[in-house]
């Protein structure tokens, strides 16, 4: 039988605002998308250095249109129903590679029946989480992050948010924190991602 939009499963965009290889953010939003798959959420992973974009400059659309990977990850915004994303902090701010991406998918037009860059997103939950091998756990950016993603782009951010700390003790299982205390944090917070999600595609 054909699923319903009533009756399938939500699907969630996974993101790490750091590509870079042993990503402790990365890590973190592996786990993440284990208790979202067992909560019976589809979820898909995008590589943000893969999108290939350059620096964002309005005249380079001017002169070469849109990049390609602007486009790609407006695809995917619109094609899932709601938002995992790990935002480490580069001195108190979220890291120039997520921020640039943000920024192109922003001036994404409209092409036929796909929405814009903000239109791809708004309504749609996110949930925000940080890692970092510090005492602070990287929550310094994630207010930040919570203002654009709501303010810029409509999307719903769930409260709940994690800030793990000394994130290189925290990953010796695949599928949960070492820290009781942390893993249940994030276990909140991926199910009210999943929640929202569903209950946004039951109309």
């Amino acid at each position: 039988m054909t699923a319903t939009s009533s009756s399938r499963a939500p699907r969630l965009l996974a993101i790490s605002g750091s590509a870079r290889e042993g990503s402790l953010n990365g890590k973190l939003l592996a786990v993440a998308t284990a208790k979202a798959k067992a909560l019976g959420a589809e979820v898909n992973t995008v590589d943000l250095r893969a999108l290939a974009l350059p620096v964002f400059d309005a005249d380079l659309i001017a002169a070469q249109g849109m990049p390609a990977g602007a486009r790609q990850l407006r695809d995917l915004m619109a094609a899932h129903d709601g938002l995992l994303l790990a935002s480490p902090e580069y001195n108190a701010l979220p890291t120039p590679l997520l921020l640039n991406a943000l920024d192109w998918m922003s001036v994404v037009q409209v092409e036929g029946d796909l929405p814009g860059g903000t239109g791809a997103t708004a309504g749609k939950p996110a949930g925000l989480m940080a890692a970092s091998p510090g005492a602070l756990g990287g929550v310094r950016a994630l207010p930040i992050v919570r203002t654009f993603l709501s303010t810029n782009f409509a999307m719903v951010v769930v409260p709940e948010q994690v800030g793990v700390p000394a994130a290189d003790q925290q990953f010796t299982t695949p599928d949960r924190l070492s820290s009781d205390a942390l893993d249940q944090m994030l276990s909140k917070l991926v199910a009210s991602v999943v929640r929202q999600a569903r209950w946004r595609i039951q109309g």
